[in-house]
């Protein structure tokens, strides 16, 4: 007998006994510089599973669109529900259940952005009421550190998988380093804030305004290791990058 089984506040008690199942579900993490169809992956999974009777839940954390859903550079979009700072994944899930919405696996897009405790959230929806849990995000931000959310999954995710759709350098090696750029200059330092696949930044002074006209050349650009180094974009650095923040 666990602690969950004892404790009569557990948010999952409700979902684990609709359940009744002893299967097990598994974690997924789906990683990847910007622009190598995470997104993409994710929806067309999301596809894959409803076709077959499957019941979903797409989630997201700072899309790129702004607004509660899952979007794509190919134009693919879905509504989600937005997971804030301090939801609780499994009253969430919880919450559905009661209302009559069962579920059998959870879509999670810009994973990284979540925090440590939610990832672990998300591996007892997975190991206690047997959800298959996809989740897709980026490694490591613009100083080439992993986010929180992204080390936690490295930790405990059942499958890690890199995207397989290459994104290359501009010397046509494969890049997988998310430079943030502004004025045809790396950046090294800075707040880590909503990159890559997400949209407009949070930090105030690269918030595009009249008053402030320099922070409108803000993007990102997704380089090799050397070149991530040397803080070379190579000869076309004027160019727009893969995102640019306006």
């Amino acid at each position: 007998m666990t602690l969950l089984d004892d404790d009569p506040t557990d948010a999952l008690a409700a979902v684990r006994a609709a359940r009744r199942t002893p299967v097990r579900g598994l974690l997924r993490f789906c990683y990847g510089p910007m622009d190598c169809g995470k997104s993409t992956l994710a929806l067309q999974i999301n596809h894959n599973h409803a076709r077959q009777g499957r019941r979903g839940l797409l989630l997201v954390r700072h899309d790129r669109s702004g607004a509660p859903r899952i979007t794509s550079r190919i134009g693919i979009t879905r509504e989600a529900v937005e997971v804030g700072e301090d939801t609780d994944l499994r009253a969430l899930i919880r919450r559905r259940w009661v209302a009559g919405q069962p579920l059998d696996y959870l879509i999670v897009d810009e994973a990284q952005f979540l925090s440590p405790a939610q990832v672990e959230q998300l591996a007892e929806l997975a190991d206690e009421v047997g959800l298959d849990v996809y989740c897709f995000g980026i490694a490591t931000d613009f100083q080439s550190h992993m986010f929180p959310g992204a080390k936690r999954l490295f930790e405990l995710a059942d499958e890690l998988q890199p995207v397989q759709v290459e994104v290359l350098c501009w010397c046509g090696v494969p890049g997988r380093f998310n430079a943030r750029v502004r004025d045809g200059e790396v950046l090294r330092e800075g707040d880590t804030v909503v990159v890559a696949d997400t949209g407009p930044t949070e930090v105030e002074d690269e918030i595009p305004s009249p008053a402030r006209p320099e922070s409108a050349t803000l993007r990102y650009q997704v380089l090799c290791r050397r070149h991530f180094r040397l803080g070379d974009l190579g000869p076309s650095a004027g160019g727009h990058g893969q995102l640019r923040l306006t």
